[in-house]
């Protein structure tokens, strides 16, 4: 799940939020220990290395494991897209690889405000998809980024028998008309398979 995304010229509404001011925004997710110090080796989710160095203190969370705060120390490049974190609370390299699978956030209070066609992924999730007939389609169940461009995952309700399960959508001015709160609309030719 990425942070925030502009896609390419879409229609959406600004500021709308289907969530609580303070539920967090995930920045990153913590893939491995990087040397013996308690590094952090991390994969970003958001608008890359700049937007975790506007943070000092991070919520961390892992699925079945303990929520806490982070205290950042410093953060550089891993060259690969990706960064190496020291925070303040990780001492040693065991310490660091039991942080693997932990999603680095902060609250979306924290965060700039969002321009007129910028969205953050998870504003996405959950949404009703349907074509711009007005045909339910499914729902939004994730927000994917390949290189190009996000791509908005939609499975289709009900559930076909055979074929596919899922729609793949590029957040493009052509194929994602609008969104809001409530309801993504997809052009049609984008929902016949």
């Amino acid at each position: 799940m990425l942070a925030l995304a502009v896609p390419n010229g879409a229609v959406g509404a600004s500021g709308f939020s289907i969530m609580s001011a303070n539920e967090p925004i995930a920045l990153a997710a913590v893939t491995g220990a990087h040397g013996i110090t308690g590094e952090l080796r991390l994969k970003l989710l958001g608008e890359g290395l700049d937007a975790l160095r506007q943070h000092s203190v991070f919520h961390a969370s892992k699925a079945g494991g303990e929520n806490r705060e982070l205290t950042l120390k410093k953060v550089r490049s891993d060259n690969k897209g990706g960064a190496i974190a020291r925070f303040a609370e990780v001492e040693g390299r065991s310490a660091a690889e039991k942080m693997r699978g932990t999603v680095i956030s902060v609250p979306r209070t924290e965060l700039p405000p969002l321009a007129e066609g910028e969205y953050y992924h998870r504003d996405l999730i959950g949404l009703t998809a349907q074509t711009d007939a007005g045909e339910a389609i499914g729902s939004v169940t994730a927000v994917e980024n390949f290189g190009a461009t996000d791509v908005v995952e939609i499975t289709l309700d009900p559930v076909p028998e055979k074929g596919m399960k899922t729609l793949m959508v590029p957040m493009t001015k052509q194929a994602v008309l609008s969104w809001d709160a409530k309801t993504l609309v997809i052009a049609k030719d984008f929902a016949d398979q």
